[in-house]
């Protein structure tokens, strides 16, 4: 934990070998989250879906994290970034029909293989009108929809209880879903 807190300072303050380093040393673990948000895509996309989130980072320099669960926020944000470029991608090429809402009990990712674009596309509306209410809640479900993590991994990144995140959870839920319908 101490060589990762090192090499997010180093990264900081724009040693790009650093920032090389700090990915490679939390790889796995993202590769963890890409999969886990694929749910059995394969094992390329995931890989795709990590570099194209380290991709993103590296084109600003510098690296502005703050700490590991800064990190993970920041990815779980890129990885919606990803996803929602997918999913408009897709929807560009067919439009119209009539649209449910997704389901944020699946990923993203999964949603967007599923032929459901126009609801990602609905849902990242909705996520950023809540981010302008409650940025902490648009960034749980970030990290819960965007990166696929499960709310015990979520409350080991932020260091809060499992049980206010479950209460967190369901008035995200409820946000959303709202804005959604009255969309």
């Amino acid at each position: 934990m101490a060589d990762i807190t090192e090499l997010i300072g180093k990264a900081r303050t724009g040693d790009r070998a650093a920032s090389e380093r700090l990915f490679a040393a939390l790889y796995d673990e993202l590769h963890r989250v890409a999969a886990v948000q694929l749910r059995g895509e394969g094992e390329m996309r995931a890989t795709s879906l990590v570099h194209e989130a380290y991709l993103k980072f590296a084109r600003h320099g510098a690296l502005e994290v703050n700490d590991r669960a800064h990190f993970f926020a920041l990815c779980a944000r890129a990885m919606r970034q990803i996803v929602v470029d997918h999913a408009r991608a897709r929807s560009a090429q067919r439009r119209g029909g009539d649209v449910q809402f997704a389901s944020i009990e699946t990923t993203a990712l999964q949603a967007a293989a599923d032929g459901r674009g126009e609801e990602v596309l609905q849902l990242d509306e909705a996520l950023t009108r809540l981010a302008a209410v409650d940025p902490l809640l648009a960034s749980l479900v970030e990290m819960r929809f965007y990166a696929g993590l499960e709310l015990g991994e979520i409350a080991g990144v932020l260091d809060r209880s499992e049980r206010s995140l479950k209460r967190d959870w369901r008035r995200a839920r409820a946000f959303l879903q709202r804005e959604i319908e009255a969309a």
